[in-house]
């Protein structure tokens, strides 16, 4: 059976397979008539009401053939995206609603979520929006975070939680709400442009935040050359070689096969050319943490994929067979 529309694989249990569904809340916001649905739904389809760390509702423990009545009934489209794009963005309630509230960080978060969520990025990537110094949206750990302080906005990049964390690194402080929208737009299209499968943080330390941060603020600075020196922060034939070691944990290199102890991240740094067959048995979110260190036969494993089959796939896109 496919992955059902608009559902993540959460559970094989004794071959059985149970899925959840996530629509999409901005900034955790909910009308009372929508949470009285989730509630029906999840009670008429056996589910499970989930509250998660992004501020969204999931119903999990859904059968793979319940999911289409699910997403009827609640009367929305299924909550589709890349498996790399941005994810979430984690909004605390600021100015409108908390007495610490040093700037409004619902009308910015609310703002970023309708300009990225659900966009391509080259790995997973979460936006944290805090009122205050208290960072109750966990700014620091977020590939894009911000901070609102007396002054204004401070905006930080590149952290992130999982296998590998990583306190974000401070890039510009004090700024209105135009100037960050501006900055964060910057950062998010140098990324695009410049990054393999790697969070933020993974890439900036590839590159050296010196030189992520001055190609930013050049071009936030409108500074003749920004885009010229953008396009060569990372040559081409640099962006499968400068990896940090800390980014993997396997040894394949160009030329060896595939094995089914093979790393997932060592497979798709060394044989780029085979994400689109890993996206196609159902392993979509190759930029998790877990794929740094998970060998291919686990990743199969959890996603209910014959290893074998898998491996054969993977060499021949990867080995022309051999």
């Amino acid at each position: 059976m496919m992955l059902p529309k608009g559902a993540n694989l959460q559970k094989i249990r004794n071959g059985v397979k149970t899925y959840a569904v996530t629509p999409h809340l901005p900034g955790g916001f909910v009308k009372p008539e929508v949470l009285e649905k989730y509630a029906q739904v999840a009670r008429k389809y056996h589910g499970t009401l989930k509250l998660t760390s992004a501020q969204r509702i999931m119903i999990t423990g859904l059968r793979g053939e319940d999911i289409d009545a699910v997403w009827a009934e609640l009367g929305m489209q299924p909550a589709m995206g890349f498996a790399n794009c941005v994810r979430s963005v984690k909004i605390c309630p600021g100015t409108a609603f908390c007495k610490r509230g040093k700037q409004d960080s619902v009308k910015l978060g609310l703002e970023l979520d309708r300009r990225y969520i659900k966009k391509e990025m080259p790995s997973r990537m979460k936006f944290g929006v805090s009122g205050c110094p208290n960072s109750c949206a966990e700014s620091v750990i977020k590939d894009v975070g911000v901070i609102g302080t007396d002054a204004g906005w401070d905006v930080y990049v590149g952290g992130s939680a999982g296998s590998h964390p990583r306190l974000a690194d401070k890039l510009i402080g004090g700024l209105d709400y135009d100037d960050t929208l501006r900055i964060i737009d910057i950062v998010v299209r140098y990324y695009q442009k410049h990054a393999d499968i790697e969070r933020v943080g993974q890439f900036i330390d590839r590159i050296g935040f010196a030189k992520f941060r001055q190609d930013v603020l050049a071009e936030f600075a409108g500074g003749a050359g920004a885009e010229a020196a953008a396009a060569a922060s990372v040559a081409p034939a640099e962006r499968l070689t400068a990896m940090p070691a800390a980014l993997t944990e396997g040894t394949l290199v160009l030329g060896d096969p595939i094995r089914p102890d093979s790393v997932v991240a060592d497979i798709i740094r060394v044989y780029p050319q085979t994400i689109s067959t890993l996206r196609g048995f159902g392993m979509g979110c190759l930029g998790c943490p877990s794929s740094t260190g998970e060998p291919l036969t686990k990743a199969a494993d959890i996603h209910g994929i014959d290893v074998h089959e898998l491996v054969t796939a993977l060499n021949q896109v990867a080995l022309g067979g051999k």
